[in-house]
């Protein structure tokens, strides 16, 4: 069975906020980071740090801003992945939510991608 570090993440996303949790933690990896990274800037959540516990432990500690996050999903998965052209980015909630992308110039939300005209693989949504 092979894992997905980035399903896991987003699970641990969603669980968090079922619970009402105003933080979750999870192990650290470039594209989480980068994936966080995208959160903030759109407004997803308030902020994320990097926290090394020991060399080998490197953890993300993520707190959300309320009510920010009502949905979060993952859209391509390692079995079936999803490239899309920045014209066949997906519309999320009406065009209230984003996708967040993996593209040639980094990871990125889909209105960057589409002002920037670039596609890539469509990571997951979030509204």
């Amino acid at each position: 069975m092979m894992t997905d570090p980035v399903a896991d993440m987003l699970t641990r996303i969603r669980n968090a906020l079922r619970v009402g949790q105003d933080r979750v933690e999870f192990p650290a990896s470039k594209i989480k980071a980068a994936m966080c990274k995208v959160l903030k800037q759109e407004g997803y959540i308030r902020s994320f740090k990097i926290i090394a516990k020991q060399k080998s432990d490197i953890r993300l500690k993520v707190l959300f801003k309320e009510d920010a996050i009502v949905g979060i999903q993952r859209f391509s998965r390692p079995g079936l992945r999803q490239y899309k052209g920045y014209q066949d980015l997906p519309r999320v909630v009406s065009g209230l939510g984003i996708s967040i992308l993996s593209t040639s110039t980094g990871v990125i939300s889909s209105r960057e991608a589409k002002k920037r005209k670039v596609g890539g693989e469509v990571l997951c949504t979030v509204w």
